[in-house]
């Protein structure tokens, strides 16, 4: 890997410049052109449809699909030579983050252009490719992927469908049920995976028509209703030999993979719901008047919508800065070499943290949002014929599928472990270096400098109280802290608030420096306001883990080392979110 590509999970043990993040300002004219087509797709041709496509109509679905990969809107992953555009990680975020407001057939395209095309993208060879990415591109075929088992979910090492090769050797002869697969009644593609010779997982491509697949009823579900979410029988199956993806006993390497990447393009979609949530009750309490004024005067309402944007704001600066991470470790790759498979694995399990740390916060983020979306519109907010009823229905299964929350944060930190361990992060030797700096640490409590330098200190202080207790924890537990979920579970909640505070700080820096303070205000703001909450979030998750995995001999040394990095000088949230949310009622929108 290039030396200029930044390590994986790094961001809480280094100083980043501004300018090498990538934020939205920084999408060209291609990018901005892609958004507008999407943009106007779904606005003309899926909006007025929404009713019957929420209803299951696959034929509808399916020639929509077919008029989103005319207009290139299937195809950002995939290589020109395929039928694709080939234009990256931003251009594919930038898809599904404007399809989301599409509600269930945003999600089909996002399972269809992420999970339902990538294994083969990533890791199939140039016969496989030329034979199945043109139809998927072009959306005349649909993809799926079909992991999940009765008794195999998160623990997809436990799954229990079997392959054998067939006596002829032409075929591979593969049992098992498939469950909750989204496109699965509807796709022409599915990349599945099987147990050869009783213990090599092995991903497969299967194609609809092949004796021995079929498919159970559509489940009958809370949300994204209009998707079609089944099972899929392999009964004795018969997919030919040349249908195996990557390697035999290899499969992990392609599902690990994908999944790291799906659980991004599920951030993705969830930032495009929340900015159509805001959108939409901010709308409504513009015209909602109660005791002689709009309902999006009152105090507590501007207190909501600062807050939704604040939070929306801190999310997309995070998925913008992945994509751009992503993007770039992936251009290194040479997908005509023999080891193209090799070095996709390695790219993108890169940033397997960054990722999860997405989905997490993205899919709670649009939990907060909706929910206060809802709240704002009263009892209209709970009635069908309102958008945000189904946004809120919708939502909460971004918090369960790609691996759910809770697995997603024994991930995150798992992997900085795994890391610090193998000192692919130089995680000890910094905690060490942080222990010695903490008697030589001022308050905080001191008038700021310039804009946005207290927020620049109290991001770098929680910086360093992660470094701190991550130190700690691998210190006392070693491997054996992947068992320690109690500690992993609040420590990931540090990890994903330091990202996020980075990762907006870093953006309003740099659009301060190109633009100027000025065009910069409502950035700042968001960051002001974000940071110094978001530091006493993490001071009380901090104490939380110190006091779990600390002797109470030692707590209160410990308690009195991490004070040095606490406190900061009260700021009026107050004004900040009254200024925020001036701003979002003006525009009638979402932005920054």
């Amino acid at each position: 890997m290039a030396d200029s590509i930044r390590k994986g999970g790094s961001f809480f043990l280094e100083d980043v410049p501004p300018e090498e993040v990538f934020t939205p300002e920084d999408l060209g004219g291609d990018h901005e052109m892609l958004v507008r087509t999407t943009e106007r797709f779904v606005k003309i041709e899926v909006m007025p449809h929404l009713e019957e496509l929420e209803h299951k109509d696959f034929v509808l679905c399916r020639s929509l699909m077919r008029q989103a990969g005319e207009l290139g809107l299937l195809g950002a992953d995939i290589d020109e030579e395929f039928g694709g555009s080939e234009m990256g990680m931003v251009a594919s975020h930038l898809i599904i983050e404007h399809s989301a407001q599409a509600a269930s057939f945003g999600v089909t395209l996002n399972v269809h252009t992420g999970i339902g095309s990538m294994p083969l993208v990533f890791f199939g060879n140039r016969a496989q490719k030329q034979k199945y990415l043109p139809s998927l591109a072009s959306g005349q075929a649909i993809g799926a992927y079909a992991l999940t088992e009765p008794g195999a979910g998160t623990d997809a090492l436990s799954l229990q469908s079997t392959a054998r090769l067939s006596p002829d050797g032409e075929y591979y002869i593969l049992d098992g049920t498939k469950q909750f697969i989204t496109n699965g009644g509807i796709a022409d593609i599915i990349f599945t995976y099987a147990k050869v010779d009783g213990g090599k997982l092995t991903a497969f491509i299967l194609e609809r028509d092949f004796p021995g697949v079929s498919t159970g009823p559509e489940e009958k579900k809370m949300g994204i209703r209009g998707t079609s979410t089944c099972c899929i029988f392999l009964d004795g199956a018969k997919v030919p030999k040349e249908n195996v993806l990557f390697q035999i006993g290899r499969g992990h390497i392609v599902a690990f993979n994908i999944l790291n990447l799906g659980r991004f393009k599920v951030a993705s979609g969830c930032l495009g719901m929340a900015k159509q949530a805001i959108e939409s009750s901010v709308g409504y309490t513009k015209e909602r008047v109660q005791f002689g004024k709009p309902v999006c005067q009152f105090g507590l309402m501007k207190h909501k919508i600062a807050e939704m944007a604040a939070r929306t704001y801190m999310a997309e600066s995070m998925l913008y800065r992945t994509a751009g991470l992503i993007d770039t470790v992936l251009g290194g790759v040479d997908r005509n070499a023999e080891d193209a498979g090799e070095q996709s694995a390695k790219s993108i399990a890169e940033y397997a943290i960054e990722c999860s740390i997405n989905k997490v916060y993205c899919s709670e983020m649009l939990a907060y949002v909706a929910d206060e979306a809802v709240q704002m519109y009263g009892g209209y907010g709970y009635i069908e014929d309102y958008p945000v009823e189904r946004i809120y229905r919708d939502c909460k299964i971004f918090r369960i599928y790609e691996g759910t929350n809770e697995i997603n944060r024994t991930i995150m930190t798992g992997w900085i472990m795994r890391k610090a361990q193998k000192q692919e992060l130089p995680l000890m030797p910094l905690a060490a270096q942080v222990r010695e700096e903490l008697s030589g640490l001022k308050s905080l409590n001191q008038p700021a400098g310039g804009l946005l330098e207290a927020e620049r200190e109290i991001v770098s202080r929680a910086k360093k109280l992660l470094i701190l207790l991550c130190g700690a924890a691998a210190a006392r537990y070693g491997a054996a802290i992947e068992d320690e979920q109690d500690i992993l579970g609040p420590l990931s909640d540090i990890v994903m608030e330091v990202y996020a505070m980075d990762s907006g700080l870093l953006r309003a820096v740099k659009s301060m420096r190109t633009s100027g303070e000025q065009r910069s205000e409502t950035k700042v703001d968001m960051v002001r306001l974000y940071v110094n909450q978001g530091i006493f979030k993490v001071l009380g998750l901090a104490r939380q883990v110190l006091a779990t995995m600390t002797p109470e001999q030692e707590l209160e040394t410990e308690l009195s080392a991490m004070d040095k990095l606490a406190g900061s000088r009260p700021v009026n949230t107050t004004e900040l979110k009254r200024r925020i949310a001036d701003e979002i009622i003006e525009v009638g929108k979402y932005t920054c």
